[in-house]
């Protein structure tokens, strides 16, 4: 019976690779372009090539946006913001700001790199990556585009959404500053369910575990996810985690369970208690997180991206249009 309930979910997965991959080829060409409310902004990280006719001296290639917004660009007296504008309307602004030079220059932006909106897609995928988005996208769009989860994929897909800073504040991101952790069912996804279908942030990090994981993070030697392929109890959770660093609270063991519907509940543990059997070594459920805490009070999230992400740096970039 396991081994026909593997082969029809293989064959589902196969036939969701085909399927969208064959959407997507009609939606390239039947393409229309954006209406202004949906172009791309310009935002921190991107990298402009600016190019100015006949004027070779002024263009500039590889001009990174700064943290700030703004980039510099030669005679113009201060920085131009260049953040939250689009292709065209940062041109114009450069133009403009020539005409104390030169009449009517022709200035054209290109976005050479899309760093200001990129997320990583890692774990049981068929093509895992960091994904630079020229647009809004849905979670299941992106998996699409990383053709679909492989054969090894678990039964969940989890989004850990870090601290933000929008400048724009107009870019369709309006998510707390805080950051989260978003744990949905990868059936509910791969079906179109909209409430598992959320759009994707920049610098969101999306995981598709080959089976349940439970995550150890904050003072501990090694933070990171642990599977669940056979029960663990808090206690050997932080010790497969190589333990508890020095001044850690270990009377105050933080765990955040998500629930159904994607509320969460939280409860704390004392792992001296445990240690001496007067008090109940809990054991974990699927995406249980394990927060080690510490006097400086390190933030969860923050945590948590540290032990799910210690390698997006090494992954391909992929540009999707």
């Amino acid at each position: 019976m396991k081994d026909n309930s593997y082969h029809l979910r293989s064959i589902c997965r196969a036939a969701f690779v085909a399927i969208v991959s064959a959407i997507g080829l009609a939606a390239i060409a039947h393409a229309q372009p954006a209406p202004e409310s949906q172009r791309y902004r310009i935002g921190a990280g991107d990298v402009l090539d600016i190019r100015i006719l006949n004027r070779p001296q002024l263009s500039r290639e590889a001009v990174r946006v700064q943290g700030d917004g703004t980039i510099r660009m030669p005679l113009i007296e201060g920085e131009i913001q260049a953040a939250c504008k689009s292709e065209g309307e940062l041109a114009n602004e450069i133009s403009k700001r020539y005409l104390k030079y030169y009449r009517n220059a022709q200035v054209d932006v290109f976005i050479k790199e899309y760093h200001a909106r990129e997320a990583a897609l890692i774990g049981a995928v068929n093509e895992q990556g960091r994904y630079q988005m020229q647009r809004r996208l849905r979670l299941l769009e992106l998996l699409s585009f990383a053709k679909g989860p492989s054969d090894k994929a678990g039964q969940t897909i989890n989004i850990v959404r870090g601290p933000r800073t929008d400048i724009c504040g107009n870019n369709g991101e309006s998510e707390s500053s805080e950051g989260g952790f978003i744990s949905l069912r990868l059936n509910d996804t791969l079906r179109g369910d909209e409430k598992a279908n959320p759009y994707i942030l920049s610098g969101d990090i999306i995981t598709v575990p080959e089976a349940e994981q439970v995550y150890v993070v904050g003072n501990v030697y090694t933070p990171k996810a642990l599977s669940l392929k056979e029960p663990i109890s808090v206690s050997r959770a932080i010790a497969m985690a190589g333990g508890p660093l020095r001044d850690s609270k270990t009377d105050r063991i933080h765990i955040v369970r998500q629930q159904p519907g994607g509320g969460k509940s939280e409860m704390y543990v004392n792992l001296s208690a445990i240690a001496r059997k007067h008090a109940e070594d809990v054991m974990l459920q699927p995406n249980d997180i394990v927060e080690v805490q510490e006097s400086s009070g390190k933030s969860l999230i923050r945590s948590l991206l540290g032990a799910v992400a210690p390698s997006v740096g090494q992954l391909p970039v992929r540009v999707i249009p």
